[in-house]
């Protein structure tokens, strides 16, 4: 596995997002298939692992603590506060955005409990609570830091301009944000920032939510699969962005890989400072996407892929119109 940085980490090129484990695309797996498919990453040389408060409402960063402990010193782990679940008189939860200094620094003692370490070494605020200037938040994260309790900080799905503001109170670790051939937002500016300012680029969701892994049938997905809220996913915009698919099937074929790989490829050859974070259940896809670092796509081969899939290409926006209010995210006109 190849090397990438984050501040002071040096970790692998491709890291994993637990979050699929216990959140988002359907029922949890078993323990058992969890604890497969995160001692199969580390033992493939995976050194950087990715889960937050919100994920399974503390379930994911339970399951990483168990897991992981006895191999803490192996690899850099990151969690994520500023969005967490809250219980409701009736027992439910529901996801809620607070970043109010007090709110972040319990998420972290809770955070540290369940995932039974003494110190995250990246904390990121997931997302950015618009009713809390970004310098109160962050500054919470820096007592946090000074305590011994993080080690960097870092933010996600924010604009160039908040993350400047944000610097300046701070030193920023890592930006994480949504990346792929399908969802290039972070080229408007934060991208740029980030690399003015030396703050590494971690790309969420690289494989566009399993659209450039091959065909969905979206009618079979489970009915909390997040994608069904999704604009992309909606069945006519679907309809539309099927039409992409048999190029880039060809253009993969062509590089000698599969899907998968050349999505994360894409994304690898965009600069040493991006990090790919792809999210499986599986083991075998786990090892198809971490084949990935070995994949040399020549430039000609780059600028069909980038005018086949594009903003301008591609049907229906990322969120809805209550997820797009919860980000900061530069957009597309």
């Amino acid at each position: 596995m190849k090397n990438r940085h984050i501040a002071s980490f040096s970790v692998s090129a491709i890291g994993l997002g637990c979050m699929n484990l216990s959140h988002a695309y359907g029922p949890p797996v078993s323990a058992q298939q969890a604890e497969r498919v995160l001692l199969t990453a580390l033992d493939q040389g995976v050194t950087l692992f990715d889960t937050a408060a919100v994920y399974g409402f503390g379930t994911n960063e339970t399951l990483v603590g168990q897991v992981m402990k006895p191999h803490r010193s192996k690899f850099t782990l990151a969690s994520k506060c500023g969005m967490q679940g809250v219980t409701q008189s009736d027992g439910s939860k529901v996801r809620v955005i607070d970043g109010r200094p007090e709110t972040l620094k319990k998420t972290c003692e809770d955070s540290l409990r369940r995932l039974q370490t003494e110190v995250i070494d990246l904390y990121y605020l997931h997302r950015w609570d618009k009713q809390v200037p970004i310098e109160d938040s962050v500054g919470a994260l820096s007592d946090l830091v000074r305590q011994g309790k993080i080690q960097t900080i870092g933010l996600s799905e924010v604009s160039a301009s908040t993350l400047r503001k944000a610097h300046a109170v701070h030193p920023i670790a890592a930006v994480q944000t949504e990346y792929s051939l399908w969802t290039r937002n972070p080229e408007i500016a934060v991208l740029q920032a980030c690399r003015d300012l030396g703050v590494a680029f971690v790309a969420f969701s690289p494989v566009a939510r399993g659209f450039l892994c091959g065909p969905l049938d979206i009618a079979s997905l489970d009915a909390k699969d997040i994608r069904r809220g999704m604009p992309r996913f909606y069945p006519d915009n679907y309809a539309a962005n099927l039409k992409l698919l048999p190029a880039y099937l060809a253009l993969a074929q062509e590089a000698g890989c599969t899907p998968a790989q050349l999505a994360l490829a894409w994304l690898l050859h965009q600069g040493e400072d991006i990090i790919p974070i792809p999210g499986t259940t599986s083991v075998e896809h786990l090892l198809d996407d971490l084949a990935a670092v070995n994949v040399q796509l020549d430039a000609g081969l780059m600028a069909r892929l980038e005018a086949l899939i594009n903003p301008r290409t591609v049907a229906g926006d990322r969120y809805n119109a209550q997820s797009n209010s919860e980000v900061d995210t530069e957009t597309f006109a």
